[in-house]
C-alpha cells in the first residue's frame, strides 16, 4: 500500500484485545530461543554473515523441489539514494514499461489531459502488486492500479464534475496486458485478451455471502467495480488475485447531519473520505443515500480474475471475508488444501488465514472453487512464540449469535470479538522456501502513546515508526489452527546497531532458493528513496539491490519463469511533481514532463537469476 494518504493509517480498532508489542515484550523478556529471536541477536549488513540460532531450514522448498545449502546473493550492496533516477546494483540494469497513459491497444499513450473513455482504456495510476502469467519472453501481466491524486491526473485538488470523477475511478483498478520480449527489450502488444478493470466494471458475488441482503442496495443497481487495489495473489489454477484495501476513502457524505454507524466506524468512514470527493457527483459513493445504503459493504473484498479471458467477470471471494485487504498469498498445504493468508493494513489491526474445506483438484473438477468452501480464521500470537488461529464462524463460541454472511461482511469485528491480536499494519506475505510465511508490518507510530496499546511480543517496538518483519509456521503442513513465530527483522534495531538499511518495510516476496526480497513504502534512513533489498532467510545476510526515485513508493514483484527477469513498480514519483523528478523521462526539473507510475523491468547484466 502506499503512505500516501496518511489518513488511511489513523487506524479503527477501538478494542481492548490484548495488542502485538504487548506480546513482543513478553516475547523478549521470555528469551524465546527460536530462530530469529531477539534477545543478543545480531545483523547482517551489506553482504557480511551472521549465524542464525534456532531452528534449522528445510532443505527442500514449499513446492518440494531440492533448495540449495544457501541463496547465493552475490551482488554489490549500494548505498541509500535520494536521487531524482533510480539506482541499481552495478551487475544489474533495468528499462521502464507500461507507464500511466500507455494505450491497450499498442499504439502508444493517451495525452495527459485524457478523457475517461481514454483512461478507462490505458494504463492507469498507482502502480502497485502485480502477477506475470507466461513464459520467459511473452505473456500477461496482470497489475494493480492502488490510487491517484487528483492533483496528479486532474492538474487541481479535486474532481469539479461527473465526467472528472470517472478520470478518476478509471485511474484504479486493475490492468491485464499482453507483454513480450524483443530486441529493445519488453513491451505491450495489441492482444484481444487485453483489459482494464475499474470501478465502473460489472462484478458478481461468490460464496458464502453472496446472496446477503448485507450486499444488496434498494437502488437495485448491479455490483460494479474494484478499488485500491493494493497487493495481489496468484492461484494454482492460473487466476489473479487482486485485494481491494482502502475502500473506506472513496465513500463521504453530503448531508451535515450523516453520522457512521457502528460498522462504518470500524472501516474507518468518515464524511470527508481521503478528499477524492466522487460522493458529492456520484450517488453509489454518498453515505447519505440511503438507495446505495450498502454499496460500501461491495468493496474490501479478494478479488479474482481470470487473466486468459477477457469476457469473465471478476469475482469478489466473500469466504475469505472483507478487510482491508493488503494481500493474498495462497499456498498449497496438507490434504491438496488451498491456504490463504492475508494482511489487513491498518495500525492495530489483523492477520487472517483462510483453508479450503476440500483438496482444490477435486473441488475444481466438482465444478467449485477452493476459494468459496473452506474456514477463515484470525490470528492470536502469544508470548511464548506460539500462536492460534481463531476461527471466524459461528461455531466459535464468541460468534454463536452472528450469521456466517454477517462475519464475512464485518470481519473486523467479528475478528475483534475472537480476540485477535493488534497488529503494526500487516501488509504482503509470501511463504518462504523454508516453509515459513513472512509478513511486513509496516510501521505503527501510535503504538504506545497515551489511549494506545503497548507493546507486546510479536509488536515490540513503542511508537514503531520503522517497522519490521516477523514469520511462522502453521502445524500440519499449513492447515493447522497452531503456529510458532519469531522476529526475523526488526527495522528500528538495525537502525540503533548503526546497520542504516530501511524502514516501513512493506513488499515482500520469498524465492524458491531462500531470498527475501522486501520492499520499502514510507521513512527511510536519512530520508532517503524508497527501495527494495535482498535478505537470505537462513543467515539474514541482507544486501540492497534498488533504490526508487524521490517521493516514490516501490512496490509489487513478478518474476519470468526462470527468474532472470523480475518486474517492480515505482508508484506516485516524486507525488506526480517534475521539480522532483520526470521519471520514466529523464530528469530535466520543473520544465520536463511529469512523472509518471510505471513498471521497472530489472535483469542482470550476465544473464542470471535476479538476486544472485
Amino acid at each position: 500500500m502506499t503512505d500516501h494518504i496518511d489518513l488511511e493509517d489513523i487506524g479503527s480498532n477501538p478494542t481492548d484485545n490484548r495488542a502485538f508489542h504487548d506480546v513482543l515484550d513478553a516475547f523478549v523478556s521470555r528469551r524465546a530461543v527460536i530462530a530469529g529471536g531477539l534477545a543478543g541477536a545480531a545483523f547482517a549488513f551489506a553482504g557480511s554473515k551472521v549465524s542464525a540460532k534456532g531452528i534449522a531450514p528445510t532443505k527442500r522448498t514449499a513446492s518440494g523441489v531440492a533448495a540449495k545449502a544457501r541463496p547465493a546473493i552475490g551482488f554489490t550492496s549500494i548505498p541509500l539514494q535520494n536521487s531524482p533516477m533510480p539506482t541499481i546494483a552495478p551487475e544489474y540494469q533495468y528499462s521502464s514499461l507500461v507507464p500511466w497513459r500507455t494505450r491497450l491497444d499498442g499504439k502508444g499513450e493517451f495525452p495527459e489531459a485524457l478523457t475517461s473513455d481514454q483512461q478507462a482504456v490505458s494504463m492507469g495510476l498507482g502502480h502497485d502488486g502485480m502477477w506475470y502469467f507466461g513464459d520467459n519472453r511473452k505473456g500477461m501481466l496482470a497489475i494493480n492500479f492502488e490510487y491517484g491524486t487528483s492533483q496528479h491526473a486532474l492538474g487541481k485538488a479535486e474532481p469539479t464534475t461527473l465526467e472528472e470523477v470517472r478520470i478518476k475511478q478509471h485511474l484504479h483498478g486493475v490492468g491485464v496486458v499482453y507483454i513480450e520480449k524483443g530486441a529493445k527489450g519488453w513491451s505491450l502488444k495489441k492482444d484481444k485478451r487485453n483489459r482494464r478493470i475499474h470501478v465502473n466494471t460489472p462484478v458478481e458475488f461468490s460464496g458464502p455471502a453472496a446472496k446477503s441482503d448485507l450486499l444488496v442496495n434498494t437502488a437495485r443497481n448491479e455490483p460494479l467495480g474494484t478499488i485500491n487495489n493494493c497487493a495481489n495473489g496468484y492461484t494454482p489454477w492460473g487466476t489473479y488475485l487482486t485485494c481491494e484495501e482502502n475502500f473506506n476513502g472513496y465513500f463521504g457524505s453530503t448531508s451535515t447531519t450523516w453520522k457512521a454507524s457502528t460498522e462504518e466506524a470500524r472501516y474507518g468512514v468518515t464524511a470527508a473520505g481521503f478528499g477524492y470527493a466522487w460522493h458529492k457527483f456520484d450517488a453509489r459513493f454518498d453515505r447519505s443515500q440511503p438507495g446505495y445504503a450498502n454499496e460500501i459493504n461491495r468493496f474490501g473484498w479478494v478479488v479474482e480474475i481470470d487473466p486468459e479471458n477477457p469476457k469473465a467477470k471478476p469475482v469478489k471471494r466473500t469466504a475469505l471475508g472483507r478487510v482491508k485487504h493488503e494481500g493474498a498469498d495462497v499456498v498449497v498445504g496438507k490434504d491438496n488444501r488451498v491456504v490463504v493468508y492475508m494482511g489487513d493494513d491498518e495500525r492495530f489491526d489483523y492477520v487472517y488465514k483462510f483453508v479450503s474445506a476440500r483438496d482444490y483438484k477435486k473441488m475444481i473438477a466438482a465444478g467449485k472453487s477452493p476459494l468459496d468452501e473452506g474456514t477463515l480464521y484470525a490470528a492470536k500470537f502469544n508470548d511464548d512464540g506460539t500462536g492460534s488461529w481463531l476461527e471466524l464462524s459461528p461455531s466459535n463460541p464468541a460468534l454463536s449469535s452472528w450469521t456466517i454472511d454477517k462475519i464475512l461482511v464485518h470481519t473486523r469485528l467479528a475478528a475483534d470479538l475472537a480476540g485477535a491480536t493488534k497488529m503494526d499494519r500487516p501488509e504482503w506475505v509470501s511463504t518462504g522456501a523454508d516453509g515459513w510465511e513472512y509478513l511486513t508490518l509496516t510501521n505503527n507510530s501510535n503504538r504506545g502513546k497515551s489511549g494506545q496499546p503497548t507493546t507486546n511480543a510479536a509488536n515490540p517496538t513503542k511508537e514503531n515508526t520503522e517497522g519490521h518483519v516477523i514469520r511462522w509456521k502453521d502445524a500440519d503442513s499449513h492447515i493447522g489452527t497452531t503456529f510458532q513465530w519469531n522476529i526475523f527483522f526488526l527495522a528500528k534495531e538495525i537502525f540503533d546497531e548503526g546497520g542504516q538499511m530501511f524502514g516501513s518495510p512493506d513488499g515482500i516476496w520469498a524465492d524458491p532458493d531462500g531470498r527475501i526480497f522486501i520492499q520499502t513504502d514510507g521513512t527511510q534512513p536519512g530520508k532517503n528513496n524508497d527501495q527494495m533489498l535482498v535478505a537470505d532467510a537462513k543467515t539474514k545476510e541482507i544486501k540492497r539491490i534498488f533504490t526508487g526515485v524521490a517521493g516514490c513508493e516501490v512496490t509489487g514483484v513478478a518474476v519470468t519463469p526462470d527468474r532472470k527477469t523480475m518486474f517492480v513498480n515505482l508508484q506516485h514519483p516524486g507525488d506526480g511533481n517534475p521539480a522532483i523528478t520526470n521519471f520514466p523521462a529523464k530528469f530535466t526539473g520543473a520544465t520536463g514532463p511529469k512523472p509518471r507510475d510505471c513498471t521497472i523491468v530489472i535483469t542482470r547484466k550476465d544473464g542470471g537469476v535476479i538476486g544472485s
